[in-house]
């Protein structure tokens, strides 16, 4: 093995850096691989074309009877470009994406054949729901599932070396209805609070008929050589390093952060920037981050749904690219202990269909308001959600990267700014006789809000990198959403808390209406009464510090470090009541979510642990004894000259090697017990919190002695590349 490294690090330098060809500009081809709104209209009769607009636009459902048009349309324009098959792309629980391909091709009686795409095909297939995670839902003999076109993402052709597919971005559901996937619960709370939004959003424009919520995610990630990956199994097996001595350089200098991006990471980003304009992702940012070999893309912020398909094709896209650069992108939260781990910071916000951003400050009393009211009612949403909130960021790999390494911890907290929190404490102190807004209320209204909430207010308030949860001017930023996630689960769990609290708001607000009190006025009152019951959940200071931990417990606010214990906010009374009554999941669908999720969970620290046992003691202690039979040999060499005073040192590393691969041989195999005893649990719940609590714990003590031993081992038969050549040989 020790060669397989050392003959890696010798061909890095043999590499000849692949130089995509960018063409001209980017206008000339961004969005050439999507079945846009100009290919419909082009290749769409323009009776169906305005079906298909309404449709998308309304939410509503599209008439069967033209989906024979829209295949035929949608087939010409793709096989123009050279396609050959077409798939229904979807996002089952496996975290990844999905395809099955079906030709267009069609044998025909005459021994001939015909390309065919009819409105069937696009609209529904059947996938085996059997084969993917369903917690229950399906058993192995009833396999039937369907995929079902969401006509309000577009079709687009992906292209794989010289093939090329359709791809029709659909839901997943079971035979019975219950959904499989990311998407299809992400679409219907995007309905709820547009619905919800709406009657609020009237109070200050009565213009607006339509509100969507936005996302702009921020994709970091780690690009290490293909071939170093290749000579560490736990890298190949798990995405991270389950060993690995820190390096004499790591991120201390802060060097690598914003610095010139290295050659052959600058042509790979080229590369998979080319592709995905192609396929209509917006890609605008890219820059080096913190820790050594650690990248980031920021796209322009879009729709949810769209969004979100774009960032899961963003991440096929980078991993194809990869090799043909001979490089590997980890995606996992934290592939190397001791310097930044990855996350995916997702940008949310609400906007209308008369040009307004719901979080964005006006320059008037009347918008400040509607500023306040959605800015309020958000920060309530999180209050009372706060562990469904820290439910839908949990995950085995996350749970390394949260709360170390500027990773925002497990404590769900809400950052609104020096400015910002000043006003809301402003409008909470302002108590008026019977809940009523006197004149000091109406002075504030019309000119101390305006007055402290200035034009520019990015300018104007500080960032806090350590907050899970934080405003940044015009958007919440929820930082602690882990790098290899689908932004679905975050994406909605916080458009159901935050629907749920807009219904409710517009009908405290309607209340106090109903008894004569002006609508400023009503809404004034119920925002200070929510700013009261909310406030225990900002925090503007260092949510790293122990200070914070024993502040928030205070607080009431909870601090749920584990995966197996934060996804009980998916299932908790108050989770279920929330989804049950707003239809996005009923009772099965969550707890086969529960289910599913525990066993992700579980099995992902059981391959950590199978193949930290292995690499222990397949690679590890064989080379800890070859090194310490040379020292032997050369103490023994040493007595046989008369110098057995100069052997000291050599002794104290045979003493040394011995007691270290004693304390890793007896750890792997109380590891492997506890292992043994967690398979044996059949209840899913307590299955993961005995890898979690019993297992995992082995990771650190065993990782400890392995770490020890490759500083003092010859590093001519270290079997891994080590951090100082993943992280710094480019």
């Amino acid at each position: 093995m020790s060669n397989l490294r050392f003959h890696a690090i010798k061909n890095i330098n043999q590499h000849v850096d692949v130089n995509p060809d960018l063409g001209n500009k980017v206008s000339d081809y961004y969005g050439q691989n999507v079945f846009t709104e100009d290919a419909m209209r082009q290749h769409l009769p323009g009776d169906v074309f305005k079906s298909v607009k309404n449709a998308i636009n309304s939410g509503s459902k599209l008439d069967r009877g033209i989906a024979d048009a829209v295949s035929n349309g949608m087939k010409a324009w793709a096989m123009s470009k050279g396609v050959t098959h077409y798939t229904h792309w979807f996002q089952p629980l496996t975290g990844t994406t999905a395809e099955k391909h079906d030709a267009f091709f069609k044998p025909t009686s005459t021994g001939k054949g015909i390309e065919a795409f009819d409105g069937d095909a696009l609209i529904q297939q059947e996938p085996d729901a059997s084969s993917f995670p369903n917690g229950g839902i399906r058993s192995t003999f009833e396999a039937r599932g369907y995929t079902a076109w969401d006509p309000s993402s577009p079709a687009f052709i992906m292209e794989v070396n010289n093939g090329k597919t359709l791809c029709i971005p659909t839901i997943f559901v079971s035979y019975s209805g219950e959904a499989l996937d990311y998407k299809a619960p992400l679409l219907k709370s995007l309905h709820l609070l547009e619905t919800a939004a709406l009657p609020v959003v009237n109070y200050f424009d009565k213009a607006c008929t339509k509100v969507h919520a936005t996302l702009g995610w921020e994709q970091e990630y780690f690009l290490i050589d293909e071939e170093l990956f290749l000579a560490r199994p736990d890298l190949m097996m798990t995405g991270r390093t389950v060993f690995g001595h820190a390096p004499a350089k790591g991120q201390q200098l802060e060097d690598h952060y914003f610095g010139t991006i290295p050659e052959r990471a600058f042509g790979y980003m080229m590369d998979f920037e080319k592709e995905c304009f192609k396929l209509g992702i917006p890609l605008k940012t890219r820059h080096n981050e913190v820790a050594p070999a650690q990248f980031e893309v920021a796209p322009v912020f879009e729709e949810v749904n769209i969004a979100v398909d774009h960032n899961q094709l963003l991440m096929d896209i980078m991993e194809r690219v990869a090799r043909r650069h001979r490089l590997k992108v980890l995606l996992h939260e934290k592939p190397f202990a001791g310097v930044n781990g990855s996350g995916k910071h997702n940008n949310w916000s609400m906007g209308t269909d008369t040009g307004s951003n719901l979080l964005s400050p006006g320059k008037t009393p009347k918008t400040n308001l509607q500023f306040l009211t959605f800015f309020v009612n958000t920060i309530k949403a999180v209050h009372d959600h706060a562990d469904l909130v820290r439910a839908s960021i949990a995950s085995a790999s996350n749970d390394h990267r949260l709360g170390a390494n500027e990773a925002p911890p497990a404590i769900i907290s809400v950052f609104a700014g020096t400015y910002l929190s000043e006003v809301l404490k402003e409008i909470e102190t302002r108590v008026s006789d019977k809940n009523k807004p006197n004149d000091a209320d109406k002075v504030l209204l019309k000119m101390d809000i305006h007055n402290k909430i200035p034009d520019l207010l990015m300018d104007n308030t500080d960032r806090n990198r350590t907050s899970p949860f934080a405003f940044t001017g015009n958007k919440f930023e929820f930082r602690a959403v882990g790098s290899s996630a689908n932004c679905s689960n975050a994406m909605t769990v916080l458009n159901t808390i935050v629907a749920n609290q807009l219904m409710q708001f517009h009908k405290d607000v309607e209340a106090i209406a109903e008894k004569g009190e002006r609508k400023d006025g009503a809404i004034l009152t119920v925002l200070r009464k929510y700013i009261s019951a909310s406030k225990n959940i900002l925090f503007e200071g260092d949510n790293y510090s122990d200070e914070w931990k024993k502040e928030a417990k205070k607080r009431g606010l909870n601090n749920i470090t584990t995966t197996p214990l934060a996804l009980d906010g998916y299932v908790n009374k108050s989770s279920m009541k929330l989804f049950v009554e707003n239809g996005i999941f009923n009772e099965t669908e969550l707890h086969a979510r529960h289910e599913i999720m525990l066993e992700d969970y579980f099995k992902k620290v059981q391959i950590e642990a199978r193949v930290m046992e292995d690499l222990a003691l397949n690679q590890i202690l064989p080379t800890a004894f070859e090194y310490q039979s040379k020292l032997i040999a050369n103490a023994a060499g040493l007595k046989d000259l008369g110098l057995s005073k100069f052997a000291g040192t050599q002794t104290e590393l045979i003493k040394e090697i011995s007691e270290r691969i004693t304390k890793i041989k007896t750890d792997c195999a109380k590891m492997n017990d506890e292992r043994k005893k967690a398979n044996a649990l059949t209840d899913m719940k307590k299955r993961a919190v005995a890898y979690c609590d019993k297992v995992k714990p082995y990771f650190d003590t065993i990782r400890y002695e392995v770490d020890k031993l490759e500083e003092i081992v010859d590093d001519q038969l270290w079997p891994l590349p080590k951090y100082r050549e993943m992280l710094f040989v480019r």
